[in-house]
């Protein structure tokens, strides 16, 4: 009998946890192959590639029974991440490798032996970092991902002989060198200019409060006022990515396995724009099985726009409350609770009836009833609408702006405001939209005349408390964006007219 083990790691959430493989070979008439600690059918299947990866890569398959037990038991191991490691304690257990305490194994085997890339991998590295763990080894796609871990050396290999290689002689192997955030390809960095915006001064102005405190906003007009236009271009006004932004942000994409084979760091911010149709779990994550991220985690640290907001789902919609107030989704399950990060701006867009033409200066008329109106805005729920911080109309653009041929202000001057705003923000500690409630009245601190102006929109407006910290939160960054150590009365009174739907919009 010969007992072996190897160690490989699972991913639940956005973390990582250690995962002993633990190989039992003995004699039996039967030459059973048999896995143990809760395996799912990927892992299951494994048995089939193991053998064939072993024969075709020159390394034999013994003539005896086999049992894997995936340690602790108590917790589901899915995906075809535990080929390599399983397939090593097998031959460990023939005697081919010798003990391996300080490797991490992960990867998946083609039937040829071939190490094929798999998800999470990021998070693993992290993970065998934090266990002490010196060695890890992975399939050469995800090399670059891992690489980014500081205090482990990580060898990208392509095949399963290349690994017991590694193993008998690893001076031979060069460990992957950590790559610096790729800047960005001449596709990717083909962003949309706010040059080409024609008109909507006010639009681009909110635009530019919002990114640079982060806020969210709701944009409504009639259809080709440009509100989609202005929400492709919210994302070339955004400062570059912080190195713990960039690490959380790949982490996220990895473990959903939208990161491109190869690629490092992320280095642009996520813009993520869902069709309506999408479903609870793709918005806020979960699914069968393991709970995968969803919309709103992919969108961490970027961009969350939902198009023609009131044909969403209304019990989609509500989901987004608990992400918007606390930055994260919690998913319970039966056996399991995951968080996900869910730190995003989100980016609204509307019509203001279902034809589209309500309160339409241009002159177009809507045929809409204000019954029919109010079933289609009856989706938008108060509390949800609450919770973002801008509303701003975006009317139809007259026709002489639309002709006029003025170049305008671009993303780059824009995007330099907004660095500089955040620049004052982060000596804070935190962006304006995410300031404490604690620190709210010491840092929004108003005069008399500041404290007469809230005062008349709160009692006209009838304004929520939660609606009140938001409009204190948007007029701080309109004063950080003047370069304003106090909130004066313009800062607020700009705040407040961007809460259109407060000043009863139908009416």
């Amino acid at each position: 009998m010969a007992l072996f083990r190897t160690r490989s790691a699972a991913v639940y959430g956005i973390a990582a946890h250690v995962i002993d493989v633990e190989v039992d070979m003995y004699s039996g008439s039967s030459r059973d192959f048999i896995t143990v600690g809760m395996p799912d059918t990927a892992v299951r299947e494994s048995r089939e590639r193991i053998k064939s990866a072993l024969l075709n890569s020159g390394l034999g398959y013994p003539a005896k029974s086999i049992t894997i037990n995936l340690a602790p038991a108590n917790v589901r191991k899915e995906g075809a991440g535990f080929d390599l490691p399983m397939a090593m304690g097998i031959l460990g257990a023939m005697g081919t490798v010798k003990p391996a305490d300080q490797y991490l194994f992960v990867g998946e085997l083609s039937l040829d032996g071939t190490l094929r890339p798999v998800r999470g991998v990021l998070s693993i590295a992290v993970c065998a970092q934090r266990c002490g763990v010196a060695n890890l080894i992975v399939p050469a796609d995800n090399a670059a991902e891992a690489a980014v871990t500081q205090g482990i050396r990580v060898f990208g290999l392509h095949h399963l002989a290349e690994v017991v290689a590694c193993l008998a002689d690893p001076e031979r192997f060069q460990p992957a060198a950590p790559q610096p955030p790729s800047p960005p390809s001449q596709q990717d960095s083909a962003v949309p200019d706010f040059r080409d915006v024609r008109g909507q001064a006010t639009a681009k102005r909110a635009l530019e409060v919002a990114a640079a405190g982060n806020h969210n906003v709701l944009m409504i007009g009639p259809p080709g006022s440009g509100k989609s236009m202005l929400a492709k271009r919210f994302a070339g006004i955004l400062p570059p990515l912080t190195f713990q932004e960039a690490l959380e942000t790949t982490q996220i994409h990895s473990i959903a396995g939208l990161l491109p084979g190869g690629k490092g760091l992320l280095s642009e911010r996520p813009f993520r724009a869902p069709h309506h149709t999408v479903s609870d779990a793709g918005l806020v994550g979960g699914g069968a099985g393991m709970p995968r991220p969803g919309e709103v985690s992919l969108a961490h640290n970027g961009v969350l726009f939902l198009d023609e907001l009131p044909e969403f789902a209304r019990n989609v919609l509500e989901m987004l409350r608990q992400p918007l107030e606390d930055r994260s989704v919690t998913l319970a399950r039966s056996n399991m609770t995951l968080s996900f990060p869910a730190s995003f701006a989100l980016l609204c867009a509307l019509n203001p009836c279902p034809c589209g033409f309500y309160g339409d200066a241009s002159g177009r008329e809507c045929r809409c009833t204000p019954g029919i109106i109010q079933r289609y805005m009856s989706k938008l729920s108060g509390p949800l609408l609450d919770r973002i911080d801008l509303h701003i109309e975006v009317p139809a653009v007259p026709y002489k702006e639309l002709r006029e041929n003025g170049n305008g202000t671009s993303s780059d001057d824009i995007r330099r405001r907004v660095e500089r705003a955040r620049g004052i923000q982060q000596q804070r500690g935190y962006y304006n939209a995410h300031i404490p409630p604690n620190q709210l009245r010491s840092l929004c601190r108003l005069d008399d005349a500041g404290e007469r102006a809230l005062e008349m929109a709160v009692r006209r407006l009838g304004l929520s408390a939660r609606a009140h910290d938001r409009i204190l939160k948007v007029a701080r960054t309109i004063a950080d964006l003047s370069e304003s150590p106090a909130v004066l009365a313009k800062h607020l009174a700009e705040a407040v007219q961007y809460r259109s739907l407060d000043r009863n919009y139908w009416t």
